[in-house]
């Protein structure tokens, strides 16, 4: 079985770039090891409910628009393979995001059950083995998502409850002392269920919490999860604690005995006893099937495969990733890990697959070349784009200029563009929202603090919130950079304030050209 594509996975980016591919008649399939699509939402989170939203009523009647309320949908051609269609809820159940990939994979080439266990090199791409069965293909896609559990190492860590396999009945902890190690998201989510139940609860990490509505990387602590830090703050038994666990051992009349080292304070390690210990400290990709020189370098402590900007890996031609592993792209600052990010990347994927492999130019659209046509074609873009609005400071929309014509090519990754993947060009215009420099340091409900004034175009520059930015490049080397005022409600549209400095921007910029 020889394929131009083989996809490792039926999740979310496997399904979104098989859809592509499929749209497009490419010889590909997909290699699922669950018995249906979307598997890993079968078992994860452990508590049952996603904190991607699906915000059904927006006011948008453009589709484009309403994508930026929609964390869970796939950029599909079908108006009925919408999540939004499947469930009301604002923080939705899995099952109902399980429901929806298995509706999502019905017509595409996926084949079930099939658990991959080596995957090789040979003279014409890869060889991928499982079981009996042999597949092969000249460009290999993985899209098998974080699937093992990150072990930190602490001696003693292999007597702590794991967060892929604890039993999640909470009244199986009543009133027992519990230690959750790690503080994100499955870690406070995982407690937040206890509080009911457990006598006492300890959230301990060496890292400060960090709160998603502050730092705006919505893989930090959601407001749905941190109920919890109540009960710490208002005296509930409960405790964040900061620092190290340098070991753990079992007590002889049952329970754990830990020897902890505080963070922020002089004292040595001390004692502390628990009846149950779970670790909830992240995931990681799985590289144990590559063998020789198919195996893809890693990178954030072996947690995730590099990746060049074409999300390729570095040391393996046509290995290639979708889905949450490209969030070593942009690790804890953007999107990339979540659905509403990364399929964005799997769409600008198989734009760089089709470039590279079919000739086929990145989507755009010819321009007049002019500043007043250049300027209403980013703020037009920049009003709708749900790319540039999901993936903030990671894609950009680009204008293209050389000699006398010009081009505008929509959801570009950044680094492709500084890589050179749109080729050379005289004049280049890269639009992208971004966040101010200082933005996940800034409390943004502290009044004292001093803001940017909405739709001040002179301090723009200095805006925390979300808005535009433009940047120019004169053959490669960025020669200029123009911020677009921030507004309340992301109307980047008044003439004033941002389309006439726009216009002259861009005048200013291509005088001489």
């Amino acid at each position: 079985m020889a394929y131009d594509y083989l996809i490792i996975g039926a999740g979310p980016a496997g399904l979104q770039l098989a859809a592509l591919l499929e749209r497009d008649g490419r010889d590909y399939a997909v290699l699922e090891r669950g018995s249906g699509a979307g598997t890993f939402f079968t078992r994860y989170p452990r508590h049952r409910k996603l904190i991607s939203i699906n915000k059904v009523h927006t006011g948008f009647t453009d589709p484009e628009q309403r994508m930026r309320m929609d964390w869970n949908s796939l950029l599909l051609d079908d108006p009925a393979l919408l999540f939004t269609r499947y469930t009301p809820k604002y923080f939705p159940d899995a099952d109902d995001i399980v429901r929806y990939f298995q509706d999502c994979a019905n017509g595409l080439n996926v084949q079930y059950d099939i658990d991959v266990t080596s995957i090789s090199r040979d003279d014409d791409g890869f060889v991928v083995q499982a079981a009996e069965k042999t597949w092969h293909a000249k460009n290999l896609v993985m899209a098998t998502g974080v699937s093992q559990l990150h072990v930190p190492d602490i001696p003693g860590i292999e007597h702590a409850e794991r967060y892929d396999t604890f039993d999640t009945d909470p009244e199986s902890f009543t009133d027992q002392r519990v230690l959750v190690i790690g503080k994100g998201n499955s870690g406070f989510e995982t407690a937040d269920a206890l509080v009911e139940h457990a006598a006492v609860i300890h959230v301990a990490g060496p890292h400060s919490v960090k709160l998603a509505w502050q730092t705006h990387y919505v893989g930090h602590l959601r407001a749905v999860n941190n109920n919890f830090l109540d009960t710490y703050q208002l005296k509930s038994e409960n405790a964040v604690i900061d620092g190290t666990i340098e070991r753990i051992d079992p007590r002889p009349e049952g329970g754990f005995r830990i020897q902890f080292r505080y963070a922020r304070t002089v004292e040595k390690v001390r004692e502390l006893e628990y009846d149950r210990i779970i670790a909830c400290t992240g995931f990681r990709f799985d590289a144990s099937m590559f063998a020789g020189d198919a195996r893809p370098a890693l990178i954030i402590k072996d947690r995730f495969p590099e990746q060049t900007p074409a999300f390729e890996s570095t040391n393996v031609p046509g290995l290639y990733f979708a889905g949450t592993i490209t969030q070593s792209r942009d690790f804890k600052k953007s999107t990339s890990g979540f659905i509403h990010g990364f399929r964005y990347g799997a769409r600008a994927l198989h734009r760089v697959l089709s470039a590279r492999n079919h000739g086929t130019a990145w989507q755009g659209a010819d321009l007049e070349l002019s500043p007043e046509a250049i300027s209403d074609a980013v703020i037009a873009r920049v009003n709708t784009s749900s790319c540039l609005w999901q993936q903030f400071a990671v894609m950009g929309d680009v204008v293209s200029v050389d000699g006398e014509t010009a081009r505008y090519s929509e959801e570009v990754p950044v680094a492709y563009v500084a890589d050179g993947g749109l080729g050379p060009a005289e004049h280049r215009f890269v639009a992208t929202l971004e966040y101010g420099p200082d933005h996940d340091t800034v409390d943004p409900f502290d009044i004292s603090i001093p803001r940017v004034a909405e739709n001040d175009a002179v301090n723009a520059a200095d805006a925390s919130y979300l808005h535009p930015v433009v940047r120019y490049y004169r053959d490669g080397d960025l020669t200029a950079t123009h911020h677009l005022a921030e507004n309340l409600e992301n109307h980047w549209d008044v003439p004033e304030v941002h389309q006439q400095p726009l216009v002259v921007f861009v005048k200013e910029c291509l005088a001489g050209a």
